[in-house]
């Protein structure tokens, strides 16, 4: 992982307040005298040095404000104090925020999808890695492409699920992933084959627009964490933005297990796909909340 020091301190600016110093999670900056100087040999990137300077003295030259320039509206480039923001709003955004399954047929502009990747660069990263990857599928055409590839995968998945002397015996050794799959996927998966070659209705991506592939790259420490973490702001942002949107997990199941449907897509590899969302305008309207199942909730014993 490259944790190369691109911090540069401006002497003539710092004002020797240590905070820079303080907040640093890698020790790359340490206080000679009463100035702030670059002491260490690694650095994480995270700009925790340039974000609390006071004197606007700190630069990280590896981190870029270009990778946050949004097209599709007007940032407030202002940092949020701890607890200056509405909690009770952002509980609405969680809880308004749905899995959408009903979509128009307008198309989502690649404006939009880009300023999505950029809401999703702006979570958290084990050791700020930042090594997730995304791929657009920008248009209806782009998204039944992969859906048909997919949906090869799982004909040939129900073919093999078909034969129980071959779900017994991978069972009897030990492997029940092919047993379980036809217990809980077959007859569903099944179902919406046939009524998508019959009908045309799409039950995979259920008619969405646009599509987002989210990975994840070689190199990070805990890379999967890391881009469903992305995938969660992505989520938010196309709620706030008027876009629904819905993950596809047989999506994932199918490019993990076929490489060659992730090439299809341009995907090298080496990256790991983690999260595939679909996007579009909603043709639904809710008028409620709802609530969430019952949870397990414990208090750490000594």
């Amino acid at each position: 992982m490259n944790r190369t020091v691109t911090t540069q301190i401006d002497p003539e600016r710092c004002i020797g307040c240590g905070l820079c110093v303080r907040v640093c999670p890698s020790g790359t900056l340490s206080m000679q005298g009463d100035r702030a100087v670059v002491t260490g040999i690694r650095s994480l990137g995270c700009g925790h040095c340039a974000a609390i300077c006071p004197a606007d003295a700190v630069r990280v030259t590896a981190l870029e404000n270009e990778s946050l320039d949004f097209q599709t509206f007007s940032e407030e480039r202002a940092w949020l104090p701890f607890g200056e923001y509405d909690t009770a709003q952002l509980v609405r955004l969680l809880r308004s925020r749905r899995s959408c399954r009903n979509y128009s047929d307008k198309p989502v502009s690649p404006a939009l999808l880009e300023d999505l990747v950029r809401i999703g660069i702006t979570a958290p990263s084990g050791t700020n890695s930042q090594k997730w990857t995304f791929t657009l599928l920008p248009t209806r055409d782009h998204v039944m492409a992969l859906g048909e590839r997919i949906g090869l995968f799982f004909r040939k998945l129900n073919r093999l699920a078909e034969k129980p002397w071959l779900r017994n015996g991978l069972k009897w050794l030990g492997k029940s992933q092919l047993d379980g799959y036809y217990r809980e996927y077959y007859e569903s998966v099944r179902d919406a084959l046939a009524e998508y070659e019959n009908t045309g209705r799409d039950r995979l991506f259920h008619g969405a627009a646009a599509a987002i592939i989210v990975g994840a790259g070689p190199g990070g420490s805990c890379p999967a964490e890391d881009a469903l973490l992305a995938t969660q702001n992505i989520l938010l942002g196309a709620h706030a933005m008027g876009l629904g949107s819905c993950l596809i997990g047989f999506a994932v199941e199918a490019m993990k297990n076929d490489r060659a449907i992730a090439r299809s897509a341009g995907i090298p590899d080496e990256e790991s796909v983690c999260a595939v969302i679909a996007l579009g305008w909603p043709d639904a309207e809710y008028r409620r909340l709802t609530g969430r199942k019952r949870f397990t909730l414990r208090y750490s014993e000594k």
